[in-house]
């Protein structure tokens, strides 16, 4: 694992461990973030909205019992979600042990431990077969991926030959991110790399309003410290606090773009 690979999943270990346990956290993001209609069971901790999952889910163009990868699937909400929705079967992969461990126990908790499965694994490191997915999606990760180009070209070799991927992930300012370990690829268009990887772009958008959910939502985190370090433990609440602070200061992001391309 690269330094890059191991600052994030630290801190999303941490996170992870608490997961669930903090009402205020929840309510930040419920307000700020993804709005109330946001189904609770299915909560997370990125910035897409419903009708941007539902989206996200229509482009993927799934049919019932079809096989989908979720990468960096976290606690398996959305990509848990896409599943109920569209009757596709689930491979959720995450670098970090203590998500697929939340991810499991959430899909117990939903009744459908027999429609998914959850696996460590990376973007560049799937542990997929050639060819063996139907589609491929990701919420908010690839803008982590310390070898963007190696991660496209992974996708591409597991996704079906005219096969999707759907993605939702922040674009990057490179001058501002320089030096920075957490975003050492940083990309602010993804789709040169999308068609380099043998991938069709059919679609993509930018999300509206980002800028005031990133704002709002992190601001909101920053002034609930104290509280969230008493719900979700020091460790967790201090990984959110940095993530928060760091992107309040630096503002590393240009766009919010939401992606929908087909496996040539």
């Amino acid at each position: 694992m690269d330094v890059s690979s191991d600052v994030v999943a630290s801190g999303y270990n941490a996170f992870y461990a608490a997961w669930g346990r903090s009402p205020a956290l929840r309510s930040i993001w419920s307000e700020h973030v993804t709005g109330p209609d946001f189904p609770e069971q299915f909560a997370h901790i990125s910035f897409l909205r419903l009708a941007e999952l539902e989206s996200l889910r229509e482009g993927l163009s799934l049919a019932a019992d079809q096989i989908l990868a979720d990468l960096a699937c976290g606690a398996g909400g959305p990509g848990l979600w896409v599943a109920r929705h569209s009757g596709a079967r689930l491979i959720g992969i995450d670098l970090s042990p203590v998500a697929i461990q939340r991810a499991a126990e959430r899909a117990a908790e939903l009744g459908m431990t027999d429609q998914v499965a959850f696996r460590q694994g990376t973007f560049e490191h799937t542990g997929l077969d050639t060819a063996s997915v139907d589609a491929v999606m990701s919420v908010e990760a690839l803008q982590y991926a310390a070898d963007k180009a190696s991660a496209f070209a992974e996708i591409a070799r597991v996704v079906r030959p005219g096969g999707r991927l759907a993605f939702a992930a922040f674009e990057l300012d490179p001058d501002r991110v320089a030096g920075l370990p957490v975003w050492r690829d940083p990309v602010g268009d993804y789709r040169p790399l999308l068609q380099r990887a043998g991938f069709n772009v059919l679609q993509y958008r930018q999300l509206a309003g980002w800028r005031d959910q990133v704002t709002a939502g992190f601001a909101a985190v920053i002034a609930a410290g104290r509280t969230l370090e008493t719900e979700l433990g020091q460790a967790a609440a201090q990984a959110i606090a940095l993530e928060a602070s760091i992107t309040a200061e630096l503002q590393p992001y240009r766009g919010h773009a939401l992606a929908v391309a087909c496996r040539a």
